[in-house]
């Protein structure tokens, strides 16, 4: 009887373990975590938005389609149209940062959306990636816990220009005149406050033309600069406004080697339909925007030959602005990964664990390798403080065909950026009345 019992018990301790690992298998691959998509596939960008969207869609399927979700968290998501409206993108936000266990953080694809939604981010905890964009001050971590301004911010675009252009001019820009042809939006205005500090300190005299949106009437403004003549023009543009100040510097005769547009002016759709008349165009990415690499090989072969592109054509895979996308999902993806080692692993997150992930990346060369993103980018490293994680950028120029490299990796002169972060973080700090935290 005694032995009898003692099997009947185990057999039901077994049993029970089974259903309960079976329960926890099951758990985990009907797990779902979602992913707001804001997208602009319309309106004043959609040029630029467009293939933006499709890579951020694009990654988010090869990563169900190839790994089955991350650590069998299916991935679902749902995109909102913006139309680059930022009373449009609060509309979104309000709507989507609930699903789910809470969205795993907002991409709002919009420096304008992203100022209208960090006070709300801040009171709902939800995490905001803006990977190359947004506020420049965010990349300050104790005053933006919320913010991920990843890879850089206009001010590292801005600082990084004025380095390439330093080189062109054997160090010395004194006497020189920079003209800065910009979107009159916050977006556009975001690289003025560190242009006038390098101003102030290289001697060169800096030339404010700000362009009514959408920026497709520009005669006036390079009437401006014919006028003026400045050595170099500074574009901070995207979507059609970028070809029309293209179009504009070629009608009066302003040398396309003598400019330098902010990375969303520098994809294959700004110059392709000009060709030759865009030849010398500069650009900064802040990706090696001539490479491809094995990411690109598993998208086109898991997604694109199973007809579950999102773009209509395969021949977008590599283009700039689809890569750009997929890397702000990678890294999105890699945040929940990353949370997933602190919270556990198979189980949807809320916002605030996944904001741990994005202060807690580190995407090592052997990391970017396995993902297939090693030919792309380089490794980042994210923390309390700093929100941004690193700062590499270089200048890539169109030779009427192809994007081709003509610059090492700078890094912004941090001498400049980490005061001005300083300032600017203290400012907003004390106007919203938010109390820095320690790190």
């Amino acid at each position: 009887m005694k032995l009898k019992h003692i099997a009947a018990t185990a057999a039901i301790a077994v049993a029970g373990l089974s259903a309960l690992t079976t329960t926890s298998l099951s758990y985990a691959q009907n797990a779902e975590q979602f992913i707001p998509l804001l997208v602009y596939r319309t309106g004043q960008f959609a040029p630029l938005g467009i293939p933006w969207a499709n890579g951020k869609q694009d990654y988010l399927k090869l990563i169900n389609a190839r790994d089955g979700g991350v650590n069998g968290v299916k991935l679902v998501y749902e995109e909102c149209e913006t139309a680059y409206d930022a009373a449009k993108g609060v509309e979104c936000y309000e709507r989507l940062k609930g699903r789910g266990t809470g969205a795993a953080g907002f991409d709002p694809q919009s420096t304008g959306i992203t100022f209208a939604v960090t006070d709300k981010a801040y009171a709902d905890k939800m995490p905001i990636e803006t990977l190359g964009y947004g506020l420049s001050q965010s990349v300050d971590g104790t005053v933006f816990e919320w913010n991920f301004p990843l890879l850089g911010t206009y001010w590292t675009a801005a600082d990084v220009m004025i380095q390439d252009i330093l080189k062109k001019e054997k160090g010395n820009l004194k006497g020189k005149k920079i003209a800065l042809v910009y979107h009159d939006s916050p977006y556009g205005k975001e690289p003025i406050p560190l242009l006038q500090k390098r101003a102030a300190k290289d001697g060169f005299t800096l030339s404010l033309l700000p362009v009514t949106p959408p920026g497709v009437e520009q005669k006036s403004t390079w009437l401006q600069i014919r006028q003026q003549r400045p050595d170099y023009v500074l574009l901070w543009s995207a979507g059609v406004m970028t070809p029309a100040a293209i179009r504009e510097a070629q009608a009066t005769g302003f040398a396309r080697d003598k400019m330098y547009a902010i990375w969303w002016a520098g994809s294959d759709h700004d110059v392709k339909d000009i060709g030759d008349g865009a030849k010398g165009y500069n650009a900064i990415t802040i990706h090696n925007s001539a490479a491809r690499d094995k990411v690109h090989e598993d998208l086109k072969k898991l997604v694109y030959d199973k007809g579950q592109g999102t773009a209509s054509d395969a021949g977008e895979i590599g283009t700039l602005a689809h890569t750009r996308g997929m890397m702000i999902s990678m890294m999105q993806v890699e945040a929940i990964r990353t949370a997933q080692e602190k919270y556990g692993k198979g189980k949807p997150l809320t916002p605030e664990q996944v904001r741990w992930g994005f202060e807690n990346l580190n995407l090592t060369a052997d990391r970017l390798k396995t993902l297939g993103f090693s030919e792309i980018m380089r490794p980042v490293q994210t923390s309390c403080s700093n929100h941004m994680g690193a700062d590499w950028a270089r200048i890539v120029q169109w030779d009427g065909a192809k994007w081709k490299i003509t610059s090492d990796w700078y890094q912004a002169d941090k001498s400049l950026i980490d005061p001005l972060v300083k300032e600017y973080a203290e400012k907003y700090a004390k106007e919203k009345n938010v109390k820095p935290r320690s790190c």
